[in-house]
């Protein structure tokens, strides 16, 4: 299977039907939260104590520059919305199982990219991601991304307005 044909979800949370997919070897493993010192960024709200990791920074980033393209505000990362990000990803990533969680959000998942420009990429390629990224009505995002010990990349996006 190559990267361009990996495994991609998107809907709403509460009215997607779970899909689970087999685990899929990564060419590489991508960098994961993990292993990454979280960082702080100044023009993000969010409470004193929480932290972002570079690789959910990145994410949004690149999902606020697709945005962008299409006239579209930029989403503010949400602190309690990378957290329930994180929550599923990791869930995905422990169970080996691709699945849309029970949050009520617009949510994005995928497995087996190895980057943030491969997932966004990839998501912006597939109607159901792209309408989630590019719904006006959506103000806010989260974004998570663990790796299982044998190099597949969870992703969990979710939006709200």
């Amino acid at each position: 299977m190559t990267t361009s044909m990996l495994t991609l979800c998107a809907g709403l949370a509460l009215m997607a039907n779970p899909r689970a997919a087999s685990e899929s070897p990564a060419a590489a493993p991508a960098a994961t939260p993990q292993a990454q010192q979280p960082t702080t960024n100044p023009t993000v709200a969010r409470p004193v104590s929480f932290a972002y990791f570079p690789l959910e920074l990145e994410v949004a980033a690149k999902t606020n520059a697709e945005r962008a393209r299409h006239g579209l505000p930029s989403l503010e990362l949400s602190p309690n919305l990378v957290q329930t990000s994180r929550n599923h990803a990791w869930w995905m990533t422990r169970n080996n199982n691709l699945q849309h969680g029970s949050y009520p959000v617009a949510e994005n998942i995928a497995m087996g990219q190895n980057s943030s420009q491969e997932v966004v990429r990839d998501w912006m390629n597939s109607s159901g991601h792209r309408a989630n990224i590019l719904n006006r009505r959506h103000r806010r995002i989260g974004v998570a991304a663990y790796t299982t010990r044998g190099g597949t990349v969870y992703w969990c996006q979710q939006f709200l307005p």
